[in-house]
């Protein structure tokens, strides 16, 4: 036998059985869910058809189930089409240092954050670089690990953007010749050393503002102190800490000042004379300045029968604030005015923003006004923009003018209620007809307002009331923006927006889903209108569900930005907008005051030229300083109830749920509108299991409800009046102490 010879041709070949390809079922939604939540970065088609065994066309289906995911808000999309859960972090981002754990250890929070509630947490892993060591306020290019559910490390690339912001606290002298620092900010749970020849003469109590040093002493951080801002407690101090802790420019340039102080009355070159309009000036009794006036009448052309012509005249800030001097960059940084209980930080100096640009009764001032005409049905037939003289009959109140409106007049209102506070009313009922067609968001949110008394303390904390005088001046102003951005376009002119967005996808869903558990729907497959929420809001209307409902709409809307791009604004439901009446108070309004300057060719003042290019950062510029403002004006509010509050711990009141969390229940006061935390270890014993879609915190054992908008009973443990904090528990429930906190997400409990 001659072996491996040949075979040949007809030699019958062996049949071998072929091999059947073994067959892997699809994954289903939630099994590819799970294993994107379980990876601790983004993953994508790769991986998951790896993970799952996936060949050939099982790719396509694969992609097809993701395109699905990824359409209804499931899971996100970012760089390299990989994936992840929605309000993942990317793996390298841009992060701020927010504050210290009890341990000093660093925490920091995403600068791209654009999810409903809470960002995840992230823990800066220690990082030095030659001198330089990172601190709260730092802005950090890092690489991002997801290390739990809820929380990132980061680890710092490198230091991005401006310098770190200062360490705000209280001073305390130490008997060994160093001292510590606590700190305003809630955030930060750690104090600051100051070692020995840093103190810069500080004494006990003071306010200090210091600077952090490198390394170590004894586990804390060391600072040293570079600007002492008087004591704790004097009257405005709690402004002045939101303002420090803000980051709030609060002195002007001795430059800017002096501009201020030398500018005098507009001339009228240019000016239409509206001096014998009677014009009037209507603001809350605490207003510092007045910007802009009102007019109407009926309208005398027959063939606008029931008509009426209206007039908005504004402040002329462009002609006293031109490009580039020294009080348009002051303005520019500031973005807008802070309002505090006790204080404004203007944008503009006194000498303009009270004195020149403020419509002061029977005094000449320059002015920036439209005239509009509306049908008797609200809708507008036309308008005209002049840059005019008028001289204002009258600084009316809101509370004035809804009297005399009732029948009660003063000295004041008594002359100008048949000619001048009537047909304001009159005209107002044509534009809240329109403004009803239209269809507005209308979401009741009570404001609370913080009576002051000459020494800063704290007299009482109140509703802030609100009339149909507040509506008529609302809906006035309303119009008159949109003539303004109707008119930009006209001329071809940049227009910075005021634009909101619809709801995302992703927050439209959940709210569906919250709706869906109170027998409730928000429709699906057509155009959304803000009229399609009022419905909602009108059923729960008088119910024990108003509150929560209205919470829940309010968060699942977007947030209103400025922008020269228009996308319309959502909840005013309107095709176009653009501030114009506060160029006093907000960088916005005197662009659109110097763009109609230039379009409409009325003398100086106007656009720079080959301005348009800037026009996107300017937007991103003022919108963020408009949210700095926000948010030191609520931490003032904050902190000025928290001190009226210090003497009643332990007192009971009566509240609602208005937050919900893994971490606990954020309550608020019915009387007095106060905030603070109900924390997971105040409440009974229980695994609380964290059900985001229904705002919820549910007892796996005894299965008890906190839900947002519950009314509860609660107790006030701890009032912190450095920080503004307050900590609550719910009356009349034995709460689990100082054990660890027990929450999860519904369904799972939290990886470590």
């Amino acid at each position: 036998m001659i072996r491996n010879a040949p075979k040949t041709p007809d030699a019958p070949v062996p049949m071998t059985k072929p091999r059947r390809p073994k067959t892997v079922p699809l994954p289903s939604r939630q099994d590819v869910l799970d294993f994107i939540r379980s990876q601790p970065g983004r993953v994508g088609k790769r991986e998951l058809a790896r993970a799952f065994n996936l060949k050939g066309t099982d790719k396509i289906a694969l992609k097809a189930l993701l395109k699905d995911l990824e359409r209804d808000g499931t899971v996100q999309r970012g760089a390299g089409k990989r994936f992840a859960r929605p309000g993942a972090l990317p793996d390298v981002g841009v992060v701020e240092i927010t504050g210290t754990d009890i341990d000093g250890e660093l925490q920091a929070r995403p600068i791209a954050w654009e999810d409903e509630g809470r960002p995840p947490r992230i823990f800066i892993a220690p990082w030095r670089k030659g001198e330089l060591t990172l601190g709260v306020g730092d802005r950090v290019l890092a690489k991002l690990r997801r290390i739990r559910d809820d929380a990132y490390e980061g680890r710092p690339i490198r230091i991005v953007g401006e310098a770190r912001a200062r360490v705000l606290g209280v001073f305390e002298a130490l008997p060994d010749g160093t001292g510590r620092v606590h700190p305003t900010s809630r955030k930060e749970k750690a104090d600051y050393m100051v070692p020995k020849g840093e103190g810069n003469g500080a004494e006990p109590g003071e306010l200090v503002l210091c600077d952090l040093l490198p390394g170590r002493f004894f586990g804390l951080r060391p600072v040293a102190v570079k600007e002492r801002l008087g004591r704790m407690g004097a009257p405005k101090s709690v402004s002045l800490v939101a303002i420090h802790a803000n980051d709030i420019p609060f002195q002007f340039p001795d430059e800017a000042l002096a501009q201020a102080r030398a500018a005098g009355p507009a001339d009228m070159a240019h000016r239409v004379d509206l001096r014998d309009v009677p014009l009037v000036t209507i603001d809350g009794e605490d207003a510092r300045d007045f910007d802009d006036a009102v007019w109407a009448e009926a309208d005398a052309d027959p063939d606008n029968k029931d008509g009426w012509h209206c007039i908005v005249a504004i402040a002329d800030v462009s002609w006293y604030v031109r490009p580039g001097d020294a009080l348009d960059r002051e303005a520019f940084k500031r973005g807008n005015s802070v309002y505090f209980p006790d204080r404004v930080v203007p944008m503009l100096p006194e000498d303009l923003s009270n004195g020149w640009c403020s419509l002061k009764p029977d005094e000449n001032r320059g002015c920036l006004a439209v005239h509009f005409w509306l049908d008797k049905d609200g809708n507008k037939r036309r308008h005209r923009f002049v840059r005019a003289m008028m001289r204002s009959a009258a600084r009316l109140t809101y509370a004035q003018v809804q009297a005399a409106r009732d029948g009660s007049t003063d000295d004041v209102t008594g002359p100008l209620a048949e000619p001048v506070i009537g047909p304001l009313y009159r005209a107002w009922a044509a534009l809240l007809a329109a403004r009803q067609r239209r269809g507005v968001l209308e979401l009741d949110i009570p404001e609370r307002k913080v009576d002051i008394d000459a020494d800063g303390k704290v007299q009482a904390i109140r509703p802030r009331p609100r009339f149909d005088s507040h509506r008529l001046i609302e809906d006035f102003m309303i119009q008159a923006n949109v003539c303004a951005a109707e008119e930009l376009e006209r001329v071809g002119k940049p227009c910075m927006y005021r634009v909101h967005d619809q709801p995302s996808l992703e927050k439209l869903e959940s709210l569906r889903e919250f709706l869906r558990s109170m027998d409730l729907s928000l429709p699906k497959g057509q155009a959304l209108r803000p009229g399609q929420f009022n419905l909602i809001l009108e059923k729960v209307k008088g119910t024990p569900h108003e509150t929560l409902v209205n919470e829940v709409v309010l968060r699942s809307q977007a947030q209103a930005v400025y922008a020269p791009e228009n996308i319309g604004h959502f909840g005013l439901g309107l095709a176009r907008y653009a501030h114009f009446t506060s160029p006093i108070r907000r960088y916005a309004d005197l662009l659109v005051h110097r763009a109609l300057v230039s379009g409409l060719k009325l003398g100086d003042g106007g656009l720079p030229p080959d301005c348009l290019p800037k026009f996107p950062e300017w937007g991103e510029h003022i919108s963020n300083t408009e949210r700095r403002a926000a948010a030191a004006e609520r931490e003032a509010v904050d902190r000025y109830v928290s001190a009226f509050l210090s003497d009643r711990v332990g007192a009971g009141f009566a509240a609602k749920i208005s937050g919900v969390t893994r971490f606990g229940l954020f309550v608020t006061l019915a009387d007095t509108g106060a905030d603070g935390l109900v924390p997971i270890s105040a409440l009974p014993d229980d695994y609380w299991q964290h059900d985001e879609a229904r705002h919820c915190l549910v007892g796996s054992r005894t299965r008890r409800v906190w839900q947002l908008g519950q009314p509860v009973q609660v107790v006030l443990r701890e009032s912190n009046t450095l920080t503004g904090s307050m900590v609550f528990q719910i009356e009349g429930e034995k709460p689990r102490g100082d054990r660890p906190a027990k929450t999860l997400y519904r369904g799972r409990r939290p990886r470590a």
